[in-house]
C-alpha cells in the first residue's frame, strides 16, 4: 500500500514538472504605447554665399585678360571696403576659351575672339552689406551674378534644437493617449529620429536679375531674406504602466 502511494506521487509529480517549466519559459510582453512627435524651427538667414563674375570677349588673349583682371580687383577692393576678412573671399584662375568660325569656302576655322572669365565667391556674414555687394559689383565691372545662397551660422545647434522639440512632442502625444485609458507613460524603450533641414537656399533670383538690368543707385536695395525652417520628427516607444487606482471614499 505504501509502495503504491509513492509511485502515484511520483507520477503527479512528473507531470507536473513540464507544467511549471512552461509557465517559467512564458514570458509577458512589454506593454508599449508606440507615437511619433514633430518639431519645427524658423529663423530668418544670417549669412549668404555670392558669386560675382568677370567675363569678356575680345578679339585679342591680352585685352579680355586685362578687362577681366580690372574687374576681379574692383570687386576684391570692394569686398575689402565692405570689411569682409580675405578668408572668407576666394577668386578663381582666369578661363580663357577661344572662339572661332568656320569658313566654308576654305573649309577650315579662323579664331575670332578670346572668350575669358573669372570669378570671385564671398561668405557674407552681414546680409545688411548684401544689396552693396551686388549693386556696386555691377558697377565695376562683374556681369555675371549668380543667385546669392542664403544659410545660417548656427544650423548645427538649430538642428538640434528641433530634435529635442520632436522628442518632447512624441512624449506628450503618448502621454496624452494613455491618459483616459487609466495607464501611464513610463521610461522611453526605442527612439528614431529623422531630419528635414533645409540645404542653403538660392535666393533674389529675380532681384539680381532687375539689378543688372538698371542702372545702380547710390542707395542699394533693400533685401528680403525670408526664412528657413529646420524639422525633425522623431518615433518613440515608452513602457505602459497600471496607474495607481484611487482609493474608495470611506462611509462616515
Amino acid at each position: 500500500m505504501h509502495r503504491s502511494r509513492l509511485a502515484a506521487l511520483l507520477g503527479l509529480l512528473i507531470l507536473a514538472l513540464p507544467a511549471a517549466h512552461a509557465d517559467e519559459s512564458r514570458t509577458e510582453e512589454p506593454r508599449l504605447v508606440t507615437v511619433s512627435g514633430h518639431g519645427e524651427i524658423r529663423v530668418e538667414p544670417d549669412q549668404a554665399r555670392v558669386t560675382l563674375g568677370v567675363e569678356a570677349r575680345e578679339p585679342t588673349l591680352e585685352a579680355a585678360r586685362a578687362k577681366v583682371n580690372r574687374g576681379v580687383e574692383g570687386v576684391l577692393k570692394l569686398v575689402r571696403e565692405l570689411g569682409v576678412p580675405d578668408r572668407q573671399v576666394n577668386s578663381t584662375r582666369l578661363s580663357v576659351q577661344p572662339e572661332y568660325e568656320w569658313l566654308e569656302k576654305t573649309r577650315t576655322r579662323r579664331l575670332v575672339a578670346y572668350a575669358v572669365s573669372r570669378s570671385v565667391s564671398v561668405d557674407l556674414r552681414e546680409l545688411e552689406k548684401l544689396g552693396a555687394l551686388v549693386e556696386r559689383s555691377l558697377s565695376l565691372g562683374a556681369n555675371q551674378t549668380g543667385d546669392p545662397v542664403l544659410d545660417h551660422s548656427r544650423r548645427v545647434e538649430l538642428e538640434r534644437e528641433a530634435l529635442g522639440l520632436a522628442a518632447k512632442d512624441a512624449e506628450r502625444n503618448a502621454i496624452a493617449m494613455a491618459g483616459p485609458l487609466g495607464v501611464t507613460v513610463g521610461p522611453v524603450r526605442s527612439l528614431s529620429a529623422t531630419q528635414d533641414t533645409p540645404a542653403p537656399v538660392p535666393m533674389f533670383a529675380m532681384a539680381v536679375r532687375s539689378i543688372a538690368a538698371a542702372p545702380v543707385s547710390d542707395a542699394p536695395q533693400t533685401y528680403q531674406a525670408g526664412e528657413m525652417v529646420f524639422r525633425a520628427a522623431v518615433n518613440a516607444s515608452f513602457d505602459l504602466l497600471v496607474a495607481p487606482r484611487a482609493a474608495a471614499p470611506t462611509s462616515k
